[in-house]
């Protein structure tokens, strides 16, 4: 069963335009915005991020804290979402594989990818 509010698909799609727009190179100053500032100091700066929110999860989860697993799962999609505006990425693409994926048996699925996927 799935709770949701009209309109909150969208969301993913509002956040990755707000974040585009305050890229340096959009005019993004880094010194007022963390997006900014995040993209400015380049993948190592949002990487570990990914890294530290991902734990994070990680650790909520294992405390059982299911308030706290949902914050942090927000703030790793946030920061996923930085990376995949720094590569080009929209998380409509990443729904999209999500739908393509769906009704596959995940074994499957992942056995047939390219040997370079993990």
């Amino acid at each position: 069963m799935t709770d949701s509010t009209p309109g909150q698909p969208d969301v993913l799609a509002r956040v990755a335009d707000t974040i585009a727009a305050r890229r340096p190179d959009r005019g993004g100053d880094p010194t007022a915005s963390y997006v900014a500032k995040l993209l400015s100091r380049g993948p190592d700066a949002f990487l570990k991020k990914i890294g530290e929110e991902a734990t994070e999860v990680v650790l909520a989860a294992k405390n059982g804290d299911a308030q706290q697993i949902l914050y942090e799962t927000a703030d790793l999609w946030f920061h996923c979402l930085v990376a995949l505006e720094h590569y080009g990425l929209r998380p409509e693409q990443v729904l999209a594989e999500l739908a393509r994926r769906e009704g596959l048996s995940g074994l499957a699925e992942k056995a047939a990818r390219p040997s370079s996927a993990a």
